[in-house]
């Protein structure tokens, strides 16, 4: 009995199966997708990475992030005055508000804090920078704002208030009650700074996220310069929506979500 023959345009058909499949079991396997390796610099990053630092447990100095509770003259404020650093918040008997050393690698960095609204006859504040010892460094009297908000506060590009590297500055903004030659009673916060060595890791990091410099900062745990840079970019791209979602992340990692809406309402630089 003879067998049938195929087709000839099924033996065709036949013969491309089989290179075909010859083709995909000799193909390299290094040519298969890979899964994406882990970002191992932080500045390849395009979102903030703020850590929280922990609390202090080796002489870091603290102070006092939120203040506003009536002190004899001045009176009970609705909202606290808040230092913008990292800090702690607790509860119970003893509670308080500390700030934890922050730190910078600027020479003449910029503070910030939040002022609620207060009473018409209190506008006038002061900011005060001191060293270690508890020297003057810069004191400058500032006359507040009508309107609730942020403001920074801006050293002058003077030798003479230039911080020194890997020395701690204490820093103080108050709120007099009054006139301070006549009542000086006041509301205050306080909170320490440190000035870094910018290190060419981070030199070269900060060179890859430009203009967002922040990124950066933020992945290093470098306080200052993080928050200075970012409320920079939002001030000149106010409707950029990541600029918005990265400034409430960045008060939110810090434990002051609350005043993530707030907004800038002066930027006080020196004359």
């Amino acid at each position: 009995m003879k067998r049938k023959q195929l087709p000839f345009q099924l033996m065709k058909l036949a013969c491309v199966i089989s290179v075909v499949l010859a083709n995909l079991m000799g193909y390299p396997p290094q040519a298969q997708a890979q899964p994406a390796e882990p970002v191992s610099n932080p500045s390849n990053s395009t979102q903030i990475q703020f850590t929280q630092p922990k609390f202090p447990d080796h002489g870091a100095p603290t102070g006092r992030r939120r203040g506003g509770t009536g002190r004899n003259e001045c009176p009970v404020l609705n909202t606290s005055i808040t230092a913008l650093v990292p800090g702690e918040e607790t509860s119970g008997e003893s509670q308080s508000s500390k700030s934890f050393l922050a730190s910078t690698v600027a020479e003449y960095p910029t503070f910030w804090v939040y002022v609620p609204e207060l009473p018409a006859n209190i506008r006038s504040g002061e900011f005060v920078l001191q060293d270690e010892a508890g020297n003057d460094v810069y004191r400058t009297p500032l006359r507040l704002p009508e309107k609730p908000g942020i403001l920074s506060i801006s050293l002058p590009s003077n030798p003479q208030y230039s911080l020194e590297n890997n020395k701690k500055y204490h820093w103080y903004f108050r709120v007099y009650c009054g006139e301070p030659q006549t009542k000086p009673e006041y509301f205050f916060v306080d909170a320490w700074v440190q000035r870094v060595s910018l290190t060419s890791d981070l030199e070269t990091q900060l060179k890859t996220v430009q203009p967002k410099e922040y990124i950066a900062y933020a992945a290093n745990t470098i306080w200052y310069d993080t928050i200075t840079n970012l409320a920079e970019l939002r001030r000149t791209d106010s409707q950029n929506a990541m600029l918005e979602k990265d400034w409430v992340d960045l008060l939110t990692a810090i434990g002051l979500q609350d005043l993530a809406q707030e907004p800038i309402v002066r930027h006080f630089t020196p004359e």
